[in-house]
């Protein structure tokens, strides 16, 4: 597995480009170059040359694939809702 600055190839990164023509939050998969800048690859395709100082280690690389899902559960996942009269007191 190729290393450079800190950071490997299958690292999970977050980078933060405030200018130019890739500005924007990239979120994914980074291989290194031999350049010393970084390929990131995300959901919606390759963002190449992004430097080392602009990324962020979500988490390193060990093997697995992994994404990232967005939850469609308006409530928490465990908990229960509001009518689910799990604890209420009834008089009567």
């Amino acid at each position: 597995m190729a290393t450079r600055l800190g950071f490997a190839t299958g690292d999970l990164v977050r980078a933060v480009v405030a200018k130019g023509k890739k500005a924007g939050t990239w979120l994914g998969r980074m291989a290194v170059r031999r350049s010393g800048s970084f390929n990131i690859q995300t959901g919606s395709g390759v963002v190449q040359g992004i430097s080392h100082k602009l990324c962020r280690l979500l988490q390193r690389a060990d093997g697995y694939g992994y994404s990232w899902q967005r939850s469609t559960d308006k409530e928490g996942a465990f908990l229960p809702g509001v009518n689910a009269e799990v604890s209420n007191v009834r008089k009567g």
